[in-house]
């Protein structure tokens, strides 16, 4: 306790040393680098992960429910491109008995790329904690379907909110003898229901991808900040994407690929300097022989 509140107290008497030092970390564990090959994974991994995913629960529930709660919330992933994604999911869902079993088992191979590829760069930014203990192969297999699993059942529950607000839409509410429309106050739900999942999912990367423990506070605080700063990033990806970029002039029928992947690069930045902050924080009291960082 008392070495958590003297790291605490360095941090707020110097914050821009701990923050130089978490950018020369940063920078140090290539972490540009590893947040270009998680966006890479990712983007390899979104499409299959949620094809995979609807498949499954279609055979619960309403395929097309299924299919309007992911576009809403693929716009907090792909802002401006949640459109272009869905229509290549729902072709894929509707004809999925085409794919064989070959294909299947290629979609759940594809599907944990992105948790892979995380694990491994948490691994490089959390490096002092590699040196002490390793994970065990089969928990780092396990973790990507478990994760798949967590997904699917919180896009379940989700669907099924989403669907009783959405009856919503056309109803009124008298207050004071004045009609107030509900549909605005649903699409404000349905967002803060997006930004809590946001929360719950970084929160829990923080917590499980690095090896060892990790305290909840902590990792509920670096999630809360992550999400912060992706909403903020996302909007003015949209703004930038809408009105300066040349991406579509540039890239023609590559612009949607490289749009995703470029708002994907950001969000594993956000992400992964996260890690680093609270990397740098774990070793203020720790000599400097062992506070060094993995060179690549």
């Amino acid at each position: 306790m008392k070495s958590k509140f003297r790291r605490s107290k360095y941090v707020i008497q110097h914050p821009f040393w701990f923050l130089k030092k978490t950018i020369a970390g940063f920078r140090a564990n290539q972490g540009v680098l590893l947040a270009g090959a998680v966006a890479y994974n990712t983007l390899l991994s979104l499409l299959p992960m949620l094809a995979l995913i609807l498949i499954v629960l279609s055979q619960l529930t309403d395929v097309q429910q299924l299919l309007e709660t992911t576009r809403e919330y693929l716009g907090l992933v792909a802002p401006g491109h949640a459109d272009e994604l869905i229509r290549q999911i729902e072709a894929f869902v509707l004809n999925w008995k085409l794919v064989g079993a070959v294909g299947l088992v290629v979609l759940v191979f594809f599907s944990s790329l992105a948790f892979t590829m995380l694990e491994n760069a948490m691994s490089v930014i959390f490096f002092h904690r590699v040196a002490i203990r390793r994970r065990h192969f089969m928990i780092s297999a396990i973790i990507p379907y478990a994760y798949m699993f967590f997904l699917a059942l919180g896009l379940l529950l989700v669907s099924g909110v989403s669907g009783v607000l959405h009856s919503l839409d056309d109803e009124t509410l008298v207050i004071v003898g004045r009609e107030w429309s509900l549909g605005s106050t649903v699409a404000f739900l349905l967002y803060i229901l997006g930004v809590l999942g946001e929360v719950m999912m970084l929160t829990s990367l923080y917590l499980v991808m690095p090896i060892g423990q990790l305290s909840l506070r902590h990792a509920l605080l670096g999630g809360i900040t992550a999400t912060m700063l992706w909403e903020i990033s996302r909007h003015l990806l949209v703004w930038y994407f809408t009105t300066l970029s040349l991406v579509n002039v540039v890239y023609g029928a590559f612009a949607t690929a490289i749009v995703i992947l470029l708002s994907l690069e950001v969000a594993a930045l956000i992400l992964l300097f996260g890690a680093q902050v609270i990397s740098e924080y774990e070793r203020i009291d720790t000599p400097p022989e062992a506070n060094g960082e993995l060179h690549t």
